[in-house]
C-alpha cells in the first residue's frame, strides 16, 4: 500500500475545491480548477473594479506580493521574476531575446509540448539554428543520450520540460543543469508540469530561464504565469518593448528609453491584475501547506494508482523510478479503445485526459485515495 500523507485536520477539500461536489477531477496536467481562494480573489477584484475602479484595490502592491511568492516557490529573487500570459510567452522571450548564429545548437526532445518546440523551430528557419530533438524510449528520456548530445560542439542551449506532458517522465534537471553550467550552455526549463507540485530550485538546478503558466498545478486561472530569468542574463536579453518596461514608466511625458535592469523589463504593458490576484491566492495556499507535503501526497496518490493499475494488468507508461516519477500517470488499457474509454469515464464524472494514445491521470494533493479507487473500479470492466 502506498504511503499517502494525510491532509491537515482543518483542511476541507470540498470547501477549498468545490469541483469535488460534481467531478472526480484527475486532470491537473491540463486545465486545473482554480481554488476557492482564487475564486474569492477574483470576486473581490470585480467588486472593487466595479465600485471604485483602481482607486482602492492597491492591486499593484498585491502583484509585488505575488512576484515575491512565486520567487520563493522556486528559490529565486523577486527581481528575477516577470509575469507572463502563458508558458509560451516566457519561452518566446528566450527565443527572441537572445542573439543567435547559424550553426548553433539547441538540444531538446521529440516529446515536448508544442510551446517548447515551435520557438526553436522558428530559430531554425530564421537563423539556421540546429534544433536537436531526442526520442522518448519506453516512456523515458535517456539522460546519457541527452548529455552526449549537449556535449557536442556549438550547443548553445538545452530546452527541456521538467516533466514531460504526455508520459509524466521527470527529467533530472539538477544533473542536466550542472552539466550545462560547467560548459557555459544555457538551460531553459518549461516547468508548467512541475511548479506547484514538485520541488523546483533554480539555484540548485542551475536553471537560466524558466517559464510556467498558472493554470495547472499552481491552481490559478488561465492567462497568467511566471517567467524566471537569471539575474546575470537579464541585461543581455532584448525584450518586447512597451510603455512599462522602462525605468521611468510612470513619468509619461519624459521619454527615457532605458530598460529596467530587473525582470520587469519583460513586462511591456499593463498587468493581468485579476489573474495575478487569483494566482497569488492559490500560491499562498500552496505555500501554507508546504511543497514537500504536496509533493509527497501527490506521489503517494499516483503510486497508489500505479499499484492498482498493475494489479489489473494495465500497461503503465510513466516511469516510476526514484526521481523520475511525477504527478502524471500515463497508461493504456489493453484491448480497449482508449478514446472511447476516456469518454465513458467522463460520463461517470471521472476526468482524465487522452494524450498520444494514452490515458493520463494527474491528481493533485486535495484528491483522495477513494477517488483513485473509484477510477480503478471504473477501469476494471
Amino acid at each position: 500500500m502506498s504511503n499517502i500523507p494525510s491532509l491537515p485536520s482543518d483542511f476541507h477539500s470540498a470547501t477549498e475545491f468545490p469541483i469535488l461536489d460534481k467531478w472526480n477531477f484527475l486532470n491537473h496536467a491540463a486545465v486545473a480548477p482554480i481554488s476557492a481562494r482564487a475564486a474569492t480573489a477574483l470576486e473581490k477584484y470585480t467588486r472593487e473594479a466595479a465600485r471604485d475602479a483602481y482607486l482602492t484595490g492597491n492591486w499593484y502592491a498585491q502583484a509585488d506580493d505575488a512576484r515575491a511568492r512565486a520567487a520563493r516557490l522556486m528559490n529565486a529573487h523577486a527581481d528575477e521574476i516577470a509575469f507572463v500570459k502563458n508558458t509560451s510567452e516566457g519561452l518566446a522571450f528566450v527565443a527572441n531575446g537572445l542573439e543567435w548564429k547559424s550553426g548553433e545548437r539547441i538540444v531538446s526532445t521529440a516529446v515536448e509540448y508544442p510551446a517548447n518546440v515551435y520557438p526553436w523551430m522558428d530559430l531554425r528557419q530564421r537563423f539556421g539554428v540546429e534544433h536537436v530533438m531526442l526520442p522518448e524510449r519506453h516512456g523515458r528520456i535517456e539522460l546519457d543520450e541527452l548529455l552526449a548530445a549537449a556535449a557536442l560542439p556549438n550547443t548553445r542551449m538545452v530546452a527541456l520540460s521538467h516533466v514531460e506532458y504526455a508520459s509524466g517522465f521527470r527529467n533530472d534537471i539538477a544533473t542536466i543543469g550542472k552539466f550545462c553550467r560547467e560548459r557555459g550552455i544555457l538551460f531553459c526549463v518549461d516547468a508548467i508540469q512541475s511548479l506547484g507540485v514538485l520541488s523546483v530550485d533554480v539555484r540548485a538546478m542551475n536553471i537560466d530561464f524558466l517559464s510556467a503558466d498558472g493554470h495547472k498545478w499552481l491552481l490559478g486561472p488561465e492567462g497568467c504565469g511566471v517567467f524566471f530569468c537569471r539575474a546575470e542574463l537579464i541585461a543581455s536579453m532584448r525584450p518586447e518593448v512597451g510603455w512599462l518596461n522602462v525605468v521611468n514608466a510612470q513619468d509619461y511625458g519624459h521619454y527615457d528609453f532605458t530598460l529596467r535592469p530587473d525582470a520587469r523589463r519583460f513586462e511591456c504593458g499593463s498587468y493581468n491584475i485579476p489573474g495575478i490576484l487569483a494566482l497569488n491566492a492559490s500560491m499562498k495556499l500552496i505555500e501554507e501547506l508546504g511543497l514537500d507535503f504536496i509533493s509527497a501526497r501527490v506521489l503517494g496518490l499516483t503510486s497508489h494508482l500505479v499499484d492498482g493499475l498493475k494489479r489489473q494488468n494495465i500497461e503503465v507508461v510513466s516511469s516510476r523510478r526514484d526521481g523520475e516519477a511525477s504527478g502524471i500517470v500515463a497508461f493504456k488499457v489493453p484491448g480497449k479503445d482508449q478514446k472511447e474509454l476516456n469518454r465513458r469515464l467522463m460520463d461517470q464524472k471521472i476526468v482524465l485526459a487522452l494524450r498520444e494514445g494514452r490515458l493520463r491521470a494527474s491528481p493533485h494533493f486535495y484528491n483522495s485515495e477513494e477517488q483513485i479507487d473509484a477510477l480503478l473500479k471504473a477501469l476494471d470492466v
